[in-house]
């Protein structure tokens, strides 16, 4: 449902006003034409609560940071 999808991008973005004028836009961006606008909203919906997941993923040290090796003095 549409208000789950909307409930997710709360998360990302601070408030209401914001995320509205964000999905405003991003629909206009990401509509295709010969597409029901209802699903590029969902769309744009999705991908903004996906964000603060990605932004996690990103943020997360690689394993080559958590394992580096300690040098010593010759």
């Amino acid at each position: 449902m549409r208000s789950d999808l909307i409930y997710d991008a709360l998360g990302t973005v601070q408030n209401r006003y914001l995320l509205c004028q964000l999905a405003s836009k991003a629909t206009r961006k990401f509509h295709k034409p010969n597409t029901r606008v209802q699903e590029t909203m969902n769309d744009v919906f999705s991908r903004v609560g996906r964000a603060n997941e990605a932004e996690r993923v990103m943020n997360q040290p690689s394993v080559e940071e958590v394992f580096e090796p300690q040098r010593r003095a010759a």
